[in-house]
């Protein structure tokens, strides 16, 4: 089945989301050490078909990229030279840890669970994910 990816990148850890079969929902995925993000990516293919990538972007408020861009530029020379045939996506990332609090706090999730890093980066992921899904002029083939 056809599967859009939505990559939270950090220097320690990156949050994957993933769409449903009919690219309208985004579900959180799993949360992996940076370092083994592109082996973690390649046996995920062996059994989904990935077509795109949307991967969160970190932008200052006045539309500049962050400091931490420098991470996910080369990051993303790597997945374009390891899937040179999966298109890539950029989507504006800034306040998505904000909001994956807010989901979190608003679903119900105790403040303990809430701490949890890797928890922030899948739904981080999610909703860089969702965002780019519910993007009338997106591209889901």
């Amino acid at each position: 089945m056809n599967r859009i990816i939505g990559i939270d990148f950090g220097r320690k850890r990156t949050g994957l989301a993933v769409s449903d079969p009919t690219m309208v929902f985004a579900s959180a995925l799993d949360t992996v050490h940076s370092a083994n993000i592109i082996d973690y990516l390649q046996k995920y293919s062996q059994n989904e078909t990935i077509i795109r990538f949307v991967v969160g972007y970190p932008m200052n408020l006045d539309g500049a990229p962050s400091e931490a861009a420098r991470d996910v530029d080369a990051f993303l020379n790597l997945l374009r030279k390891k899937f040179p045939d999966i298109p890539v996506t950029l989507e504006d990332e800034r306040f998505t840890s904000v909001l994956a609090h807010r989901a979190m706090i608003d679903g119900g999730m105790k403040k303990m669970a809430r701490r949890e890093k890797e928890a922030v980066d899948k739904i981080s992921a999610s909703i860089i994910l969702q965002s780019y899904l519910d993007r009338p002029d997106s591209i889901k083939n």
